[in-house]
């Protein structure tokens, strides 16, 4: 197992939260999970400090971008994962502090290469 922290995963969709999760595991990863903005309140103020994010935000409104906010202050790096590209969405993205925006489909092995280099393993 990797001994460079959690990685808090946020996702609506729970196949799209499993898979993640799944392949972080494989890759020694603890995780964390959130479905929704409360199970996501409690993993950023919780015992456990993710050391890293991914944030899917598809299927949240508005106030997801008040939790990355929240994560930001807390010094959590974090990625949004979108469904497509867009000016706006990369904005908003860097407004509340991403380190970067994804689109899907995620090319895993970037991603993992991409963790890997913000965890420091």
């Amino acid at each position: 197992m990797n001994t460079a922290g959690v990685v808090l995963l946020v996702a609506s969709d729970r196949s799209n939260l499993e898979f993640l999760s799944q392949q972080l595991d494989h890759e020694g990863y603890a995780t964390l999970t959130a479905t929704n903005l409360e199970e996501l309140d409690r993993a950023i103020q919780g015992k456990v400090q993710p050391a890293f994010s991914l944030i899917d935000v598809a299927g949240f409104g508005y106030d997801i971008w008040e939790r990355c906010e929240a994560l930001t202050k807390s010094g959590t790096p974090f990625v949004v994962i979108a469904p497509r590209r867009s000016p706006a969405l990369q904005r908003e993205s860097m407004k509340y502090g991403a380190s970067g925006l994804l689109t899907r489909p995620l090319d895993l092995k970037n991603l993992m290469e991409f963790i890997h280099t913000v965890l420091g393993d």
